[in-house]
């Protein structure tokens, strides 16, 4: 006898409520977050990073497998999703920060220190010391855009490649960079279909690292090869290259260099900028009206990276070996060391959360990562890393040169 309608419904609703009531097994539950207070540390020894969550203060998860990061730098997509890892083996390594994952990892030269990604973020720039050189890729695909060789002539007319420092993005789908042998700057224009390329000779002798001011206007070379830097108002490309401080060490001995300083992380406050002083125990301070040097601070060493408080009332300096076992702090009213911390041996990188009420900072002989409460200086928190050195959290993504 065919089921009549009304039986085959009662049936049909009979299996629903056999199959509700079966065991299901189901799936790991997948913690629901966003990337606003994430972060990651470089273990430069074991070419590892730490995932961290910056809110909580813990460690989420190690993950293995970015090669040689014994000098190595993060930069993230604009929708803070993915980091990239730019390391000493010339790998460039993505990172989801979601799943904690690789997702990508290409081999794109020999020896590369850093990048950055381009403002509307599409693409992901690569500067290399060996061959030299900068190399752009697509961040969705990780396939090459553009080869860029940093080819110069030498006194001797004959060609070689320079090593690639200080490169930033800047307004305008642009990234400017650095040529140390050279001692040139270009920039790279990737706004059309046809990239174009400009170059700044003459800027002065081995421009060692560079920055951008938050703004986006003023691109700063620091010289190794003399006293002074090198700037290029990038709102006025057309007036070239000026030296600015060039005899901020003129005439006095300079002490032996151990690690060169970075720029990247330097400090402003109001109308004042706090850069390291090469091979000098001083913090220097200008005035960025007219970019005239106002103030020496001695400090603690030789400083390497002078970062600036979100709320721009203080820096935190640390400083090259012998003398890496010490933070210091300065007032950037009074330009006095308000405070010496000793988070634990070889003390160089560190981090502010946004709006920088902590600060964490790596103790890589110490293996340990450090976080300090920025008004009290109060230790919060006591993080376990292996040779933890480059710290660096997604708020980055969203400021230009960082």
């Amino acid at each position: 006898m065919p089921l009549t309608r009304p039986f085959k419904s009662l049936l049909a609703a009979g299996a629903l409520s056999l199959l509700a009531a079966s065991p299901v097994l189901a799936e790991p539950a997948v913690e629901i977050r966003g990337t606003g207070d994430l972060g990651m540390v470089i273990e430069r020894a074991t070419g590892s990073v730490v995932l961290v969550d910056t809110t909580h203060k813990r460690v989420l998860k190690n993950i293995e497998g970015f090669g040689d990061l014994s000098h190595a730098s993060v930069k993230f997509t604009r929708d803070a999703r993915h980091a990239f890892v730019f390391g000493r083996d010339g790998g460039l390594t993505r990172l989801d920060l979601l799943t904690g994952e690789i997702d990508g990892r290409i081999i794109q030269g020999g020896n590369s220190i850093g990048g950055a990604i381009s403002q509307d973020g599409r693409f992901v720039a690569v500067g290399n010391y060996e061959p030299g050189g900068v190399k752009v890729f697509d961040v969705e695909t990780m396939e090459l855009v553009i080869d860029v060789p940093a080819s110069y002539e030498k006194a001797d007319g004959t060609t070689d490649q320079a090593k690639v420092v200080g490169v930033v993005d800047a307004p305008g789908n642009l990234f400017v960079f650095s040529l140390f042998e050279a001692g040139e700057i270009w920039t790279l224009d990737m706004s059309s279909e046809e990239p174009e390329l400009t170059k700044y000779r003459d800027i002065g002798s081995m421009p060692y690292d560079a920055l951008i001011t938050a703004n986006g206007r003023y691109y700063i070379a620091g010289l190794f090869g003399e006293d002074g830097m090198a700037l290029l108002d990038l709102w006025h490309p057309e007036e070239g290259v000026r030296r600015i401080l060039p005899d901020y060490g003129r005439g006095e001995e300079r002490l032996p260099v151990y690690k060169m300083p970075h720029l990247e992380g330097w400090a402003m406050a109001g109308s004042q900028a706090f850069f390291p002083a090469v091979g000098r125990n001083e913090v220097l301070v200008a005035d960025t009206q007219d970019w005239s040097l106002t103030h020496r601070i001695e400090v603690h060493g030789q400083p390497i990276f002078v970062m600036s408080r979100p709320d721009e009332r203080q820096v935190w300096v640390t400083f090259a070996h012998p003398d890496n076992d010490r933070v210091q702090v300065i007032d950037t009213r009074t330009h006095e060391v308000i405070k010496t911390l000793s988070p634990g041996e070889s003390i160089l990188h560190k981090e502010f959360t946004p709006r920088g009420e902590h600060i964490w900072i790596s103790a890589r002989d110490s293996g340990h990562v450090v976080v300090y409460d920025t008004r009290t200086f109060e230790e919060l928190a006591r993080l376990p890393a292996q040779s933890p050195s480059g710290i660096f959290f997604t708020h980055r993504a969203h400021r230009i040169g960082l």
